[in-house]
């Protein structure tokens, strides 16, 4: 926690040339209906096509590689599942043990996808503070390091890598990124993100679910600011309280927060699912629905990124969502959403 915010910053460029090649570099996506929709471009960057289906493989890849090289034989992570997955994968690379604690609810597909990687699983309550406690007592009795999900330089460099990914491949393509809007669960990606887009006149957004927004209290009041996390189909972006070193970093250099509900992020899936033909989850489809609804209070932007987070969802919760349709649901004349 002691790193300044330009250490952390330039940590972004050093994690991205220590990852080339051991992640995937995703695809940059778009769609003509969804850029109608939102009156701009909007670039996706799909990271639930990264291994581990989702961009936490950036951050736990250079954490577990960097324990490895100082010699630690096993780590522990806890989260609501993605994180979990990604380190459970990444010490497998570096042949170190893993154990993830998760919540007694999680969605068994990312439970199954921890275990299938080697992981030692343990389920311990709904709240982030009874799995942080878990986890705690799991390093002392082992004496094995924690990997924060989001409040560890580490993993900030790592996510911010995806950003950075995406600004290059928009000002490659002619099209440089006017603003740039990320999910925010414990903050660790949106963190990343406004380090990726210091100094480039790039405006950063956080997306929260409504009932969810820990980030965009803290961000009023000055101080970070613990929330009774609401019910939200977005399961990854429950955190009661943003990150200490995530909010350090973004209080000063974030545009703002958007909150959207379950029924804009529920649109935003479909969207995903049928117009850029791939699957996200609704953690990741809360980019969308942030996007679409600053588009609608904001019509200067030209070009707008989307970190599309992940892609590891329930199957039960897919036909649900792409069945579903609330009279909510954006439309363009003559094209369904």
């Amino acid at each position: 926690m002691s790193r300044t915010v330009g250490q952390v910053r330039a940590d972004v460029e050093e994690a991205a040339r220590w990852l080339a090649g051991r992640v995937l570099r995703t695809p940059v996506l778009r769609s003509p209906v969804i850029d109608e929709l939102a009156g701009a471009r909007v670039l996706f960057k799909a990271e639930n096509l990264q291994n581990g289906g989702s961009y936490k493989m950036r951050g736990a890849l250079r954490a577990v590689g960097r324990l490895a090289a100082a010699g630690h034989t096993g780590v522990i992570a806890q989260s609501t599942g993605n994180h979990a997955v990604a380190v459970a994968l990444a010490a497998r690379e570096h042949g170190l043990a893993a154990t993830v604690v998760l919540p007694v609810d999680a969605a068994p597909t990312k439970v199954d996808r921890a275990r299938a990687a080697g992981a030692r699983v343990v389920l311990a309550g709904t709240a982030v503070e009874e799995r942080v406690a878990v986890a705690n007592g799991l390093s002392d009795e082992s004496g094995h390091p924690v990997i924060d999900a989001y409040d560890h330089p580490d993993v900030i460099a790592g996510q911010g890598t995806a950003s950075l990914e995406l600004i290059e491949e928009a000002e490659r393509g002619g099209t440089p990124l006017d603003a740039l809007v990320v999910p925010v669960g414990g903050g660790g990606g949106v963190a990343g993100a406004c380090l990726a887009a210091a100094d480039t006149g790039i405006a950063v957004y956080g997306v929260e679910p409504v009932g969810c927004d820990s980030l965009a209290r803290s961000l009023a009041a000055g101080e970070r600011v613990p929330v009774a996390p609401a019910p939200t189909i977005a399961d990854g972006l429950r955190p009661s309280c943003v990150g200490e070193l995530p909010f350090a970093i973004v209080r000063n250099a974030l545009r703002g927060v958007v909150r959207v509900d379950d029924d804009e992020i529920a649109a935003a899936f479909r969207l995903i699912l049928m117009e850029l033909k791939v699957l996200a989850e609704p953690s990741g489809a809360a980019g969308l629905a942030g996007a679409l609804r600053l588009a609608a209070t904001d019509g200067r932007r030209r070009t707008v990124g989307v970190v599309l987070t992940g892609g590891n969802v329930e199957a039960a919760l897919v036909a649900r969502l792409a069945v579903q349709r609330s009279a909510d649901d954006t439309t363009v004349e003559g094209v369904a959403a």
